[in-house]
Parts: C-alpha cells; structure tokens; sequence
C-alpha cells in the first residue's frame, strides 16, 4: 500500500505537466539552496512561465507552417520532410523531465570534485544550459535501452570537457572583449566544443590560403549597412515569403506566413531570455554554497555564451551564414531537415569567434563547411524527438499525425556520438564496440590537440 500511495502520487506530479513540475521542483531546490522564498517562488514562477510562453511560440510557428511546408515538399520534390523548430521544442521537452534534474545534479557534483581536485578553475553557474547535456543523456538513455550507468559516464565526460574548454578560451575572452587580468568571467556553453573542428580548419586556412585574411572586413560597419535586413524579424519575412512561394501559397497565406515566421522568430529571442533569469536565483545559492568551500581561491565563473554577443562579428556571420544553410539543406545528401526556428545559427558562430577571434571571411568559411553535420544531426534526433514529445504530451500543436520534428542545434557530433554509445550498450555488438572506441579516441585526441594549441597560442602573445 505504501508503494501504491508513492507510485501514485508520482503519477500525480508527472500530470500536472512539464510547466507545473519545474514551477515546484526549481522552488523547493532553490530553497533547498539557501535562497529567499520570494526569489525562490520568483524562479520558479519565471521558469513555469517560460516553458508555456515557448510552447505557446512553437504552436504558432507549426500551426502557420505545417500545411504549406507538406506543399512545399510536394511541389518542389525536395525531401526536406522535417520541420525545424530551433532549440526551443528541445528546452521544454528537457526541462519537463525530471532526468534533466539528476543530469544537473551529477553535472554539479562532477563541478565540484573538480575544483577540490585542482583539474578546473571555473565554477559553472549557467544551470539552465544544462538542458543541452540532458538532450545528449536522454539520447544515449533512449537508445541504450534504460542503461542509466552508461547515460551517467556519458553526462560526466562531455561536462567535463566543457569545463576543461572554459578554462582554456578565458584568455581568449579577455583579448576579444577587454577584459582585464582580474576578470572571472567565462562561459561553458555546450555549443562552444565544436570549436577543436573549427580551430582545425582555421590552421588549415593558416597553412594552405592565409591571403583571404587580405579580403577581410569590419563586422560592424556591415551591420550598421545591411541595418534591419539583417534583424531576425526580417530574416523570418524571408523565409515566410520563400516556403510560401514554394510551396504554391496564395499571396494572403504567404503574408500571414511571413509576418508569423518574423513574430516566431522575435519571441524565440524574447522568451528564451526569460529562462536566464529564472534560473538565476538557484545559481546563486549554488554558488555561494559552493564559494563558502573554496575559500582563499580564486575561481572562473561560467555563464551563458552571450558575453560574446557585443562582437559584432557573431551576428554578421550568423546573417551570411543564414542563406547559405537553406541552400545547404536543400542539396545535402542524407538531410531531411528544413531549417526554419533554427536559421540563424549562433549555435556555431561563438564558437567561430574565439577560433579565428573575429575575422569574418574565416568564421563564414568554417560555418559553411560545418553547416553538414548540424543539419545531419538535426536528421538522426528526428525520431527521438518526435517520440519522447509524444509521451511526454509536448507534442508541437500544429504539426500533423506522424509529422517529424527536429532541431538544428548546438553538440553535432556530442549527439552523434551519444547515439552511438546507446545502441552499443543496447546491443554489445563487437563492430559497434570497436566504431565507438574508434570514434572516442579520435575524438579525444582532436580536443587535446585544441587545448594545446590555444594554450601555444596564449603563450606565443
């Protein structure tokens, strides 16, 4: 009986849904923490509001989009059968799981045995990114069968990696933004590891055409020119205007389609700032609990990726790279994704700013040539995706029965890999085994050669 009253008042809390759980769970944390109960109610409030807000975004932008994006294959031919929908469906899928809290909590514990350890000097604060390393959990998770040990190994290992990474691009960070030798501030965002790939072809650049560096131009004044054709909003109208076109809408359905893509694209801005925020109180508490124990050290604070958003490198070759991953999409074997909440790719650009620190001609290179594998990834996850909403009720509104969604974003080759390790614990076959030691020692081997080149790289300055 007693197990019968706990099972069913888990089932309980699951229904009241994905908002309403994380409204208690970051409450009772923050508390838990140390934090006030008017800022713990605040976060936790903060958080519930925007999970709803940014599933209600999603359901604008599949409900407006899904008739014409099916006209849209049917009359051009292209394959291009899931729809994109950003980082967003990806967010509210994690944040209403509770895996996403053990995730954290493993990724907090992992922090801090390695600042007592002296492997790291940054103490991680961006909690609410941790969503990205629980998409890579549920993954191997999904795929393993339930194999939590192996979801756990997994988690831990790409954490650390992010950690390693921020302390390694922190001089980079002060040279790029001004910052002083006293500065703590770093940033551990997940989509900053696929820069090794990117420094690789900036050496390739080094080695084989350094002259393009001739051809380079200031970031700034090309926003300043291209001015609001550049702005998100602007870059929905187009999309609206390209689907519609394609997909044979009348002149009414392709204005409402561009002014909803502008609107979509605005609030995927807006309302992903509201997380931050909510968030904040339960990394304070953490922080200052975790402060107390590292007395007399100084210590690196990670946050979000956008202390870099100042350059305006970052959103001038997020504007060139947008046109180019839809041609991309539309001739690239093996995708099946059409970009849309994710076309302006700052899921890459970050990154392209610390490897090449800010030449434009490099960082549209790079991107161009690393556009594959986000929009393969986007591929693989597709069904995933689609399922786990399913049975979490998340399902985007809008969307038909057995219509495929995805999302062109951050860690291409982290969920590659994850899926790969999942279905080697599923099924211990020895070709898998082998591809996945493969594939780990390659990509191990790559990360240590970056950490090493900009640690060369600092000291040659």
């Amino acid at each position: 009986m007693f197990l019968d009253v706990i099972n069913d008042g888990f089932n309980f809390f699951i229904s009241l849904g994905g908002s309403a759980m994380m409204f208690i769970i970051i409450t009772v944390l923050s508390l838990f923490f140390g934090v006030s109960f008017s800022k713990a109610l605040e976060g936790g409030l903060r958080m519930a509001i925007a999970l709803t807000g940014m599933g209600a975004v999603i359901s604008l932008l599949t409900s407006s989009f899904g008739p014409a994006l099916n006209a849209f294959v049917a009359s051009t031919g292209v394959n291009l059968s899931i729809t994109d929908l950003g980082w967003a469906p990806l967010a509210v899928i994690t944040w209403g799981s509770v895996y996403t809290l053990y995730f954290a909590f493993i990724c907090i514990i992992t922090n801090l045995v390695m600042l007592f350890l002296k492997v790291t000097n940054t103490l991680n604060v961006d909690l609410f990114n941790v969503w990205n390393l629980s998409v890579l959990g549920l993954l191997v998770n999904y795929y393993s069968g339930d194999n939590i040990f192996v979801t756990s190994i997994f988690v831990v290992f790409i954490y650390a990696l992010m950690l390693f990474n921020a302390d390694a691009i922190k001089p980079t960070i002060n040279e790029l933004l001004d910052y002083d030798e006293d500065n703590i501030t770093t940033t551990a965002h997940p989509s900053l590891l696929v820069a090794p790939l990117a420094m690789i072809l900036n050496k390739f650049i080094d080695r084989f055409i350094p002259f393009i560096d001739k051809f380079d131009f200031d970031a700034e004044t090309l926003n300043k020119k291209i001015g609001f054709w550049g702005s998100k909003f602007a870059i929905g109208v187009y999309l609206g205007v390209f689907i519609g076109v394609l997909g044979q809408q009348s002149v009414p359905e392709i204005f409402t389609l561009a002014f909803t893509a502008g609107v979509a694209l605005e609030l995927f801005g807006l309302v992903g700032g509201w997380f931050g925020p909510a968030i904040e109180p339960l990394s304070d508490g953490i922080s200052t609990m975790m402060s107390k124990s590292l007395r007399g050290r100084k210590l690196l604070v990670a946050i979000d990726w956008p202390i870099l958003a100042s350059r305006a490198e970052i959103w001038a070759v997020a504007n060139i790279l947008a046109p180019i991953l839809l041609l991309i999409a539309m001739v690239l074997p093996g995708n099946q994704v059409l970009p849309l909440g994710g076309i302006i790719l700052t899921v890459l650009t970050p990154a392209l700013l610390l490897v090449t620190k800010g030449k434009v001609i490099r960082m549209t290179l790079i991107g161009t040539v690393l556009i594959p594998l986000f929009l393969w990834a986007a591929t693989l996850i597709a069904s995933f995706l689609t399922e786990t909403s399913i049975a979490m009720g998340t399902f985007p509104e809008g969307l038909s029965n057995g219509q495929l969604f995805s999302s062109v974003d951050s860690m291409p080759v982290e969920k590659m890999l994850a899926m790969l390790v999942g279905k080697m614990a599923d099924t211990l076959d020895l070709k898998l085994i082998a591809l996945t030691v493969v594939g780990f020692v390659v990509y191990i081997l790559i990360f240590k050669w970056y950490l090493n080149t900009l640690k060369k790289d600092t000291l040659s300055q």
